[in-house]
């Protein structure tokens, strides 16, 4: 992660070390020699024992190929006085006995197994023919005996040294070497495990350090911090939460500030209305007579409304919305309502078309469900070109009852259908506050019907203007 990790002009100062880099590095270094030393320890161990078993197998077969030659050779020159003259014909029959040519001896074993002077060979009367007995360490070896037979007979005995005695000398030859080998390896590992623990601490380190002054940017307000996305690991993952967070926290805040800014325009409008009126009663400008007070309870009621509704939202938002659900049929709420408001629909100019069928059950608040009715009447007539027209359809389509509520021209920009439902928000335009609204029914519309399980989605209705669509779950086996 770069330094451009959070991308604004103001960086807080970055730690000079990471404490999870260097908790990291340590654990890693720690575990890697360890392993390391584990790995040594046994493989020099498992050399020492299997090299000590190989001789033994190795050292059995040849000592019998070596002790049958020497009696086929007692056999042609019928005595061991040849070897009592010539040392050198002992040396060679060792060598090439043990040796033959085209096999050479594994490395290790060369410079001492086939030396003459490690075997010692005896007559048939146990007297010595030719070798002395071997010393290792200034102290005599103790041999092992294996018979020299000729057509069944015994004609000698020849003396060899066993491999664990072999070992005490070639240890520091053979081992010696291979454990250093074995120590460059170790160390080259402890290097490379030095190396990746550094780089790795190094490169999460910096990560998530990154996500941390990012972090600490946002509980300071400062939500205009980001984290780059790189790769798809968890840790980008966490970043691309981490974005989706700060955009959330910084949308919240533009809406709160939008949201305080349009209540204190909405209660200044009524509040200089009241104001305007009163100093004109109290200048005698307008008389104290039963018109200017209706006027004044006119407003007083308007601000009472813009109150309500929002208590009503402020509730619905801390999901503490009074709502008293019960078996209730839908169909027979909205077509009531439609009944009763048919004649004030009429007055505006606006032609009212219905198919509802019936009856649907649903669990539902009556009150609620015709304070939702009124809103979207109230939005209909306040944004519908007389002569309009409303057409109101409920269906059932499986478990849940459809509410199509259309109306007709003007419509409402596609980019704009997904904001109707922000609080306070009115469309610029040919659907723009005409009568004095809130800007709120909308927004109460979508609490209401959140309220019931419902979901409310706005789009482009056939006639011209909005098509609401209002899905309601069904009760079971209704």
């Amino acid at each position: 992660m770069t330094d451009d990790a959070i991308p604004d002009k103001r960086r807080l100062a970055r730690p000079a070390l990471s404490i999870l880099g260097l908790k990291l590095f340590a654990v890693i270094l720690i575990v890697n020699v360890a392993i390391s030393g584990l790995v040594f320890v046994g493989v020099s161990r498992s050399i020492n024992d299997g090299f000590i078993d190989y001789l033994k197998t190795t050292q059995a077969e040849l000592v019998t190929n070596l002790a049958s030659a020497l009696g086929d050779e007692w056999g042609r020159q019928g005595n061991w006085q040849w070897l009592r003259t010539d040392p050198q014909a002992w040396r060679e029959l060792v060598r090439n006995q043990l040796w033959p040519e085209g096999h050479p001896p594994p490395v290790g074993i060369q410079r001492d197994m086939t030396r003459a002077r490690d075997f010692v060979l005896h007559d048939e009367n146990g007297l010595p023919v030719i070798g002395l007995p071997p010393r290792h360490d200034n102290n005599p070896a103790r041999l092992e005996w294996i018979a020299i037979r000729y057509e069944g007979r015994q004609v000698g005995t020849l003396g060899y040294v066993p491999p664990d005695q072999l070992m005490e000398q070639m240890d520091k030859i053979f081992l010696e070497q291979q454990q250093r080998n074995l120590g460059i390896i170790v160390a080259s590992l402890v290097l490379a495990s030095l190396l990746l623990a550094g780089g790795l601490s190094w490169w999460l380190g910096r990560r998530t350090q990154s996500m941390a002054l990012a972090t600490r940017r946002l509980t300071q307000g400062d939500y205009g911090a980001r984290l780059t996305e790189r790769g798809r690991d968890e840790l980008s993952r966490l970043s691309k939460d981490f974005n989706v967070l700060a955009e959330t926290l910084e949308a919240n805040r533009e809406s709160r500030q939008r949201w305080v800014t349009d209540i204190a325009h909405e209660l200044r409008t009524p509040l200089a209305v009241l104001r305007g009126e009163i100093e004109a009663m109290q200048d005698g400008i307008r008389p104290l007579d039963q018109d200017n007070l209706t006027s004044l309870s006119q407003e007083v009621g308007q601000l009472e409304r813009l109150v309500g509704d929002l208590r009503l939202l402020a509730q619905s938002d801390a999901g503490a919305l009074e709502v008293s659900l019960a078996p209730l049929d839908l169909a027979d709420s909205l077509s009531g309502r439609l009944e009763d408001a048919k004649g004030w629909i009429a007055e505006h100019g606006i032609t009212l078309a219905s198919d509802i069928q019936g009856p649907m059950m649903i669990r539902g608040d009556a009150q609620r469900l015709r304070q939702l009715w009124n809103n979207l009447i109230d939005n209909t007539l306040a944004y519908t070109t007389a002569p309009g027209e409303l057409r109101v359809q409920l269906k059932m389509k499986g478990q849940q009852a459809c509410l199509s509520w259309e109306d007709s021209a003007p419509g409402v920009p596609a980019t704009e259908l997904e904001r109707l439902t922000q609080r306070l928000y009115r469309v610029e335009g040919s659907r723009s506050r005409k009568s004095g609204g809130s800007g709120l029914g909308l927004s109460i519309a979508a609490a209401l019907v959140s309220a019931h399980g419902g979901t409310l989605q706005a789009s482009a209705s056939s006639l011209g203007g909005l098509c609401w669509t209002i899905d309601f779950p069904l009760m079971p086996n209704a």
